[in-house]
């Protein structure tokens, strides 16, 4: 039996005109979305946990040290309440990335609270790199970014495996100079 609830992956090209917000939010008609693995979900899991570690060990240890030690456990179990939260957000955020080449423009989704679609054409990017972090390296993953002239349009692909990193700014660069507008 069918859903009538589109999954992230089946709104490729879709156009219900029952529900607006997926349309808004569809990549280009016959082009499917490229989901990020989950490695991009460790990696803001182990970032977000060493954060809310740190903050809750120093302000707890602060709160202690000025003789308050109710409010060092409540600050305590705040951080571990604020660290299973973005334990789960960090899964949901990985699931919301996507990207789609279309034949003139690069198409990126994401966002969780707030939904987001970026189109980027290849005639505009000026800069295409690839760049990793020492955490990005070790779950062996890398984040390309597209520059733009317009610095408001820059954008990234975040947690690709390596070689699929490479490979994107390949495409990306080559597509971008055959498009080339001359600016």
């Amino acid at each position: 039996m069918e859903t009538s609830e589109p999954t992230p992956e089946s709104e490729a090209g879709s156009t219900n005109p029952d529900r607006p917000e997926v349309a808004a939010f569809a990549a280009p008609e016959g082009v499917p979305w490229r989901r990020i693995p989950t490695a991009l979900a460790w990696y803001r899991r182990l970032l977000t946990t060493a954060g809310c570690l740190a903050a809750g060990v120093g302000g707890g240890v602060l709160l202690l040290l000025w003789g308050s030690p109710l409010w060092s456990g409540i600050w305590a179990a705040l951080a571990l309440v604020v660290a299973a939260a973005l334990w789960f957000l960090a899964g949901l955020f990985q699931r919301s990335w996507g990207y789609a080449e279309a034949s003139a423009e690069l198409y990126l989704t994401y966002g969780v609270l707030v939904r987001q679609l970026v189109v980027v054409p290849y005639g505009r990017m000026q800069v295409v790199d690839v760049t990793a972090d020492l955490l990005e390296q070790a779950l062996g993953i890398a984040t390309v970014r597209v520059r733009t002239a317009a610095s408001t349009a820059d954008t990234r692909v975040v947690g690709l495996p390596l070689a699929d990193a490479v490979q994107l700014r390949d495409r990306l660069a080559a597509r971008s100079e055959s498009f080339s507008t001359g600016l």
